[in-house]
């Protein structure tokens, strides 16, 4: 009897067993294929899914022992863990999730302990595939990149005064989604002092405490724009007019500032005045307003007239002004409503409070130890300032202080990190960012090192609710305190509505 034969009474009489032998006789001709719901390119997924997302560590049951960073997807992989993010696109230097698969110095930086925990550790090529990877942006399987989809989106900016990079944290996440390369001298360190973002939101601006150089930058894929050179000085602040036209970067110990044609990145002219570091310029481009670092005075100048002439407002009333270290003001703000405006002044630990319209002294409130940048808030009543050498216990050093700007008085300090120093306020969020420095050895050890060299500083927020830490969640309820590791010395942080 023909085998064709055969297979057709046991079809007729026992359909089952035909359907399984048909699927049976298809396995041997073509390979099952399982579909790929973890989104990553097909080899990057057979590394992480198969060796790291694995049960008891970072998959999606046990992520939250594992530093709360879920590999199961790429979608998880970029919400981020305890620490921050372990892949930011294009960034192989800072992605820490290289240096703990790493087991070669000779590429890359090398932490223990090596993963994957208790196994063979990856091969080179499987290392080298994960390089490349995120070199091209770490791309989802269909060739996505994160972050790059939406030009207008919200952003933080925080210049590593430690190295050459602007950490750019994504609005929605708070998660680091980009590092950028600052700078024009790769055999020193410029230390970006400030970044600042334009009115309009459309350009950020970085200045250097060791360069001779101010940069221009596009907010929308954080291109570079152009490079102007002024000359050698600690370049360390630059506010920019209303109309973000004009920029004014100063140079404290040079006791100079630059007028730069923000537009066409040209110098208009500059002039002398007494050590100028922080400041404002009011909502109607008419006066800029510049602290004097030494001394026991502000600087008041009339951005009308082109010679740029100015008048000392003397911080306390009856004092003859001196440039001998008193009260040397660090940096000032304007309220919310523009009605008055703080001065942080960081030998004597005070806040000096003016009222704007006829430049007189209001209030003088005492906080803590070396007060320096400050923060408004355009939707509460709070003025946030941080004092960095604030020492609160042998591991705890810094504080940040909240103003309540209806009575001025000081509603709560709170410890937010060791050293804070830069801050910056996200209405849309009710979010306080603050760029904690972390330099002194008594502070927390980093979770992890960089090729950046030194200790890493790390970036936490105070929720404007509760003038409490702010706490994420992850998708299976577990919440953590916010904590974004980021690089060495974490100096000015800007916001991008």
């Amino acid at each position: 009897m023909k085998k064709s034969s055969i297979f057709s009474k046991l079809c007729a009489s026992k359909i089952s067993t035909c359907l399984l032998m048909i699927s049976l006789i298809s396995c041997v001709d073509h390979k099952l294929e399982v579909p790929d719901e973890s989104g990553y390119p097909e080899e990057v997924g057979a590394i992480i899914t198969g060796k790291c997302a694995t049960p008891g560590c970072h998959n999606d049951i046990s992520y939250s022992n594992a530093g709360g960073i879920d590999l199961s997807s790429w979608d998880a992989l970029f919400r981020g863990g305890r620490n921050g993010s372990s892949v930011i696109p294009y960034s192989t230097a800072y992605s820490f999730l290289l240096y703990f698969v790493n087991t070669d110095t000779t590429l890359g930086q090398v932490l223990l302990p090596t993963m994957p925990l208790n196994a063979p550790a990856l091969s080179r090529s499987e290392y080298q595939t994960l390089y490349d990877w995120i070199l091209q942006g770490a791309p989802d399987k269909n060739g996505r990149i994160n972050y790059a989809d939406d030009p207008a989106r919200k952003k933080l900016y925080v210049c590593m005064q430690g190295c050459d990079q602007v950490a750019v944290l994504d609005g929605t996440s708070q998660n680091i989604m980009r590092y950028i390369s600052v700078g024009t001298d790769p055999t020193l360190i410029e230390a970006p002092h400030m970044v600042r973002v334009s009115p309009d939101g459309q350009f950020w601006y970085v200045v250097f405490y060791s360069g001779n150089i101010v940069q221009k930058f596009r907010t929308s894929d954080d291109s570079l724009v152009g490079t102007l050179t002024i000359g050698a000085a600690d370049w360390n602040t630059i506010m920019i007019t209303p109309d973000g036209s004009k920029g004014f970067v100063n140079g404290t110990n040079a006791g100079t500032t630059v007028v730069i044609d923000l537009n066409s990145m040209t110098e208009i002219t500059r002039f002398s005045i007494d050590y100028p570091h922080g400041g404002f310029i009011t909502a109607d481009g008419r006066w800029l307003y510049l602290t004097s670092q030494l001394g026991n005075f502000i600087n008041k100048i009339d951005l009308m007239d082109p010679f740029y002439s100015y008048d000392a407002i003397i911080l306390q009333p009856g004092e003859v002004k001196t440039t001998a270290s008193r009260y040397d003001p660090h940096e000032m703000i304007l309220s919310g409503d523009g009605s008055k405006y703080y001065v942080s002044c960081q030998t004597s630990n005070q806040v000096r409070i003016f009222q704007s319209s006829n430049d007189s002294l209001l209030a003088t409130l005492t906080i803590g130890t070396k007060p320096q940048e400050f923060a408004a808030s355009s939707d509460h009543p709070y003025v946030y300032i941080t004092c960095t050498e604030d020492v609160q216990d042998v591991s705890r050093k810094g504080s940040v202080y909240v103003i309540n700007t209806d009575n001025n008085t000081i509603v709560t300090s709170l410890y937010t990190g060791y050293q804070p120093h830069g801050i910056a306020v996200d209405d849309d969020k009710e979010l306080v960012f603050v760029a904690n420095l972390n330099l002194d050895t008594n502070g927390p050890a980093p979770h992890h090192v960089s090729d950046c060299g030194g200790r890493n500083g790390y970036i936490t927020c105070i929720d404007e609710r509760t003038l409490q830490l702010y706490y994420k969640s992850l998708p299976n309820g577990d919440r953590f305190q916010y904590n974004q590791e980021v690089l060495r010395a974490p100096y000015f942080v800007s916001y991008r509505k």
